[in-house]
């Protein structure tokens, strides 16, 4: 069990710590079957990227620990500042978010996380009281934990999260072909040149809403609104980010682009090699 009691705070010196990520080659398909047949089925990694925001440094890294176990991949941080940052300069999947945290309350952050962006918040506090629960719940949490609790239970708790927005966000539309670039916005499949993409749930969201707009340059304020869920816009340099890592596993680079373009102080461009 995950829990408070006799644990030593260590909130000084402590440097925010990122799990590392899976190191998944793309592997290759059989051009014969998918891009002509549209029967062989890739699959998006399925890692979500979470924040942790935890002043107690035994239970962060309990958490950090626990959670990279089961798959995730994980930034911690222990104050409401740093984590209103990582929510906006490279937003999460999901924020697991302390309400008793130095400096800044964890209510007040959460109400300043929603003013920028509609990423889901598990509240994991030892504030059991009922009152506490329904505040939380409506200042934005998409779920709340009470300490102590297992890590199981925990993980189970995020993915039921992020399972429910996945659903809401999921595009229903049919298989989208761009070039020798396929992708099916149903069942999170991507293949280039017979060869399958291991994508970030991140990623593949935004190279399938470039490809749904396809030989079109999308504004970076449509992309951070549409695909990272900040309708009051965020820091370009997050779709930058993702743009370079897009472009490394799909084998090209910002000065020799096969599929993806910057049009400087515009937008990104997806369009079919010429």
């Amino acid at each position: 069990m995950l829990t408070t009691g006799g644990l030593s705070p260590g909130k000084a010196g402590h440097k925010p710590s990122r799990s590392a990520l899976p190191n998944t080659p793309n592997r290759r398909i059989d051009p014969g079957n998918r891009l002509r047949t549209a029967t062989v089925r890739t699959t998006v990694c399925d890692v979500a990227q979470l924040l942790l925001v935890e002043d107690d440094a035994s239970i962060r890294h309990a958490l950090v620990r626990a959670l990279t176990e089961r798959g995730h991949a994980v930034t911690s941080t222990y104050t409401a500042l740093d984590a209103l940052q990582h929510v906006v300069n490279a937003p999460p999947d999901l924020v697991i978010l302390d309400l008793g945290l130095p400096g800044l309350d964890g209510y007040e952050a959460l109400r300043m996380m929603r003013a920028v962006s509609q990423v889901p918040v598990v509240v994991a506090t030892a504030r059991d009281d009922e009152a506490d629960i329904v505040r939380a719940l409506n200042a934005g949490a998409d779920d709340y934990l009470v300490k102590p609790f297992g890590p199981g239970q925990i993980d189970a708790r995020v993915r039921a999260v992020l399972r429910r927005v996945g659903e809401g966000d999921r595009p229903r539309s049919a298989p989208i072909q761009v070039g020798g670039l396929w992708l099916d916005g149903q069942a999170y499949e991507a293949i280039l040149d017979g060869i399958q993409l291991e994508l970030s749930r991140r990623e593949f969201d935004l190279l399938y809403y470039l490809a749904r707009h396809a030989g079109r340059v999308v504004p970076k304020r449509d992309l951070l609104t549409h695909v990272w869920r900040m309708p009051y816009g965020g820091a370009d340099k997050t779709v930058d980010v993702h743009v370079s890592w897009l472009r490394r596993k799909m084998g090209e680079t910002a000065q020799d682009p096969r599929y993806l373009y910057t049009v400087r102080g515009v937008g990104i461009k997806l369009a079919a090699p010429a």
